[in-house]
């Protein structure tokens, strides 16, 4: 007659360490998610300005950027924005920081946006 021997586990931490890190994650996407969404509206804004450069000055295109950038929360000033004109392009440049705040410690995080079109 064979006898069985009851296992036991081995306990639970490890599927309180998986927990800890799943829950550490979603905070962590709780917090950065949405500042990447902004960032992007933000990169879209850029880049629609590039393209309708050639109806629109430096100025208007500046502005608008700024105010986009303000109306999403994001720290940008006029003099995270560069756009410099070439004979047929334009290039517009926006780099900016956002801090991040995390239980201990700030994160820094850095965007540049980029875009250069030809000027119509």
């Amino acid at each position: 007659m064979r006898r069985f021997r009851s296992q036991r586990g081995e306990g639970q931490l490890g599927c309180v360490f998986g927990l800890v890190l799943l829950l550490a994650a979603i905070f962590v996407a709780y917090k950065m998610v949405p500042i990447k969404v902004k960032a992007a509206e933000l990169r879209g804004e850029v880049v629609d300005e590039a393209k309708s450069a050639g109806s629109r000055t430096d100025t208007q295109i500046l502005n608008t950027i700024v105010n986009k950038a303000q109306s999403l929360a994001l720290p940008v000033t006029k003099e995270d924005v560069t756009i410099s004109r070439a004979a047929t392009t334009i290039h517009v440049s926006v780099e900016y920081t956002v801090p991040v705040e995390f239980p201990g410690f700030t994160y820094q995080w850095h965007f540049k946006h980029v875009a250069e079109n030809p000027i119509f």
